[in-house]
């Protein structure tokens, strides 16, 4: 495993870190999570990326974690770094969703119970909702951080300019912003043009989420949509309707690179984010160990040459591909 520093700090993350957005829910095979969370701590991934929605159920994730920490990795955690985040929708009623104080609050102390830890890591803010003033919600960070609730503190999913607002807040109350945690791939540019220099440029680390593009960037929609894939469910965050002709052609025009690197397209995908030397960490979602170890395996082919680099920019510079 490779490490990189976030920003101005000391902290340093494997530039592969293990998401549990999907797959460690109460409806999935604990027996399964449990061998990727060991397997992924045992091939030197020490970051876990959580929030306090992830499941399903929501709070199901969190659950499944400290289950699997309490009966193997107790004795571990000073070696682990752990995240959790609030925000989006968690539960019924007027204070269960959004950046209040009062929700980021309750959800990291929700969160900790659910988990058996007594701190995060880090704990983010998952989302800006567009309501509540930047100066309450990071004042709730940095008094969690005052708590000894959470060592650092991130913002996920920032438009730039509160982005920059929130780094001024906290570099002020000398808590400043770890980590900045945005969705970037080779179908999704945006972040990466409008986000990622202002966090540079402030200290902060950046970490990346669905470097895959909800399954888009593998081999699996090569050929259209698999009975039982996030696309063909009712429900989900990949819809039919986003698997389009000229995302499957491009898709299959990058997988000819990919071969000709030696590598599937999901490992040639998360290397594309992993060249950007901004990213400190990538977060991948597995289903099962063979899918692990696939991803794994990015780390023996991380470098990417001129002309590969020119053939790829023909094929993704075209709008009609973007998230």
């Amino acid at each position: 495993m490779y490490y990189r520093k976030c920003g101005h700090s000391g902290i340093k993350l494997p530039v592969l870190s293990l998401g549990l957005w999907h797959n460690f829910g109460d409806v999935d095979p604990f027996d399964v999570a449990t061998e990727m969370m060991l397997k992924a701590f045992d091939s030197g991934i020490c970051h876990f990326d959580l929030a306090n929605n992830y499941g399903p159920s929501p709070g199901s994730a969190e659950v499944n974690f400290g289950r699997i920490l309490k009966q193997h990795l107790s004795s571990h955690r000073d070696e682990m770094f752990i995240s959790s985040k609030a925000g989006h929708d968690m539960w019924q009623g007027v204070y269960g969703t959004g950046s209040s104080r009062k929700n980021i609050i309750a959800s990291c102390d929700q969160s900790l119970k659910r988990t058996g830890l007594d701190y995060f890591d880090i704990f983010y803010s998952h989302v800006y909702d567009g309501e509540t003033p930047v100066e309450e919600t990071m004042q709730a960070l940095i008094d969690l951080v005052r708590q000894g609730k959470a060592l650092y503190v991130g913002i996920s999913k920032y438009p730039a300019d509160k982005q920059q607002q929130a780094y001024d807040i906290l570099r002020e109350a000398h808590v400043p912003c770890l980590l900045s945690q945005y969705r970037c791939s080779l179908f999704d540019p945006k972040a990466q043009q409008e986000n990622f220099q202002i966090a540079a440029d402030n200290g902060s680390g950046i970490i990346c989420f669905s470097p895959l593009a909800q399954g888009l960037l593998t081999d699996k929609y090569l050929n259209g949509i698999p009975e039982g894939s996030r696309a063909a469910r009712e429900s989900g965050f990949l819809k039919r309707e986003q698997v389009t002709a000229k995302r499957v052609e491009a898709a299959g025009k990058l997988n000819e690179i990919a071969k000709s690197r030696n590598q599937s397209l999901a490992q040639m995908a998360l290397a594309w984010v992993l060249n950007d030397n901004r990213v400190s960490s990538c977060i991948i979602g597995t289903s099962s160990l063979a899918q692990l170890t696939g991803n794994l395996d990015t780390l023996k082919n991380l470098e990417f040459s001129a002309e590969e680099t020119n053939s790829i920019n023909q094929i993704i510079n075209n709008p009609e591909l973007y998230f």
